[in-house]
């Protein structure tokens, strides 16, 4: 498996030069659809998986190529530090200049970060505990989705390498916020809870791209699982520990036979044949950390990360040189209600892909 997934990382590598060949100065690619790729501006909350992807494969293979061109993107991307309309600074900001610091620990990319966990905070409400995530009408609502536990990384950087404790403190509050209210007893999860902005009481529990309202979203239950464990690492707050532990029997026990999860755990018979090989990968990098501090259940969590990856490098899901437009994997899903990025190739199922293949790497050659 180690040589298996060595070779992968390398044949990465190429694989995203020739992606790089393909994507305008100013944008970055979010996917490879009906043979025509889609690009965004820095402002979308995919930009960072890009250049973080390319320096996550650098890092490993020693491609500095891969860096050079991650940096030229974060050039557009450097702007971001102040957008205070987003929640998603965490998966713009920390996975491209979280992980050039890897690279070079440059005072500007520090600034940067900083800069960015300080519009992250703005958007922080003491009155309901929590960061808002999406902007909306009526003023009341107070929108909160899973997703934003993947965002509270930045937060705890910031502190670190600041002193000051705010941003570690809204981290926490947000975490145990949505731990109370997003969670259901089986430990699935909402993806969308709306808050009184005013009294922060709940209003409402629903979906925005799961199945329906009370379904488990597959995306959304692996961003809940990675989320408390890097709220465990950061805290060694036992009750994340068992957070986790409690989300991550829930996934297992959803699990289907390729370890490749249907894009809702729920999904209706008529479109549950549609894989998301963006919340295997989720999952996979989330349990090989999990697997650190959960004895009981690290033989488990490595097994599944394995069969996970398994599935992930064989040919159904890794794409050749040259293919699915230069991205790694096939067969993710976005957003299926909205019919939009259907079993397409994603920009952060790459990402997390390399993560996860990283974290393999390293877990073995500690052994």
């Amino acid at each position: 498996m180690n040589d298996r997934l060595q070779s992968v990382l390398i044949n990465a590598g190429k694989q995203y030069e020739f992606l790089s060949a393909q994507v305008p100065d100013s944008v970055f690619p979010k996917t490879f659809e009906n043979g025509k790729y889609v690009f965004c501006k820095s402002g979308d909350w995919v930009s960072g998986f890009y250049p973080g992807t390319l320096m996550l494969i650098g890092s490993q293979t020693g491609n500095n190529k891969l860096y050079e061109l991650a940096k030229q993107k974060m050039k557009w991307l450097e702007k971001e530090q102040f957008n205070t309309r987003t929640h998603d600074l965490g998966f713009m900001m920390y996975c491209s200049f979280g992980n050039a610091l890897e690279y070079e620990a440059l005072d500007s990319y520090k600034r940067i970060l900083i800069n960015s966990a300080g519009s992250l905070a703005s958007r922080f409400s003491p009155v309901v505990g929590a960061i808002r995530s999406w902007d909306s009408k009526p003023k009341e609502d107070f929108l909160v989705i899973i997703d934003n536990m993947m965002n509270l990384e930045l937060l705890f950087w910031a502190t670190r390498h600041t002193g000051d404790t705010s941003y570690r403190n809204i981290a926490i509050s947000h975490a145990n916020t949505t731990l109370k209210y997003h969670f259901r007893e089986d430990y699935s999860s909402f993806h969308v809870v709306n808050y009184n902005a005013l009294t922060g009481a709940v209003k409402e529990r629903k979906t925005h791209q799961g199945a329906f309202d009370a379904s488990a979203w597959a995306r959304g239950q692996a961003w809940g699982l990675y989320g408390y464990t890097v709220m465990y690492r950061e805290t060694r707050d036992e009750k994340y520990l068992q957070a986790a532990e409690h989300i991550a029997s829930f996934i297992l026990s959803q699990m289907p036979e390729n370890y490749i999860p249907a894009w809702d755990f729920n999904a209706p018979d008529a479109n549950k044949f549609y894989k998301d090989a963006s919340a295997a990968a989720v999952i996979a990098a989330a349990l090989l950390e999990l697997q650190q501090y959960s004895p009981s259940g690290a033989k488990q969590y490595i097994q599944v990360a394995e069969n996970i990856l398994s599935s992930l490098i064989g040919e159904q899901y890794l794409a050749g040189y040259g293919q699915n437009g230069g991205f790694l994997l096939k067969h993710s899903v976005g957003h299926l209600p909205a019919k939009s990025e259907i079993d397409v190739p994603l920009t952060y199922a790459d990402y997390y892909f390399v993560e996860a293949v990283l974290r393999y790497l390293d877990l073995n050659n500690k052994r």
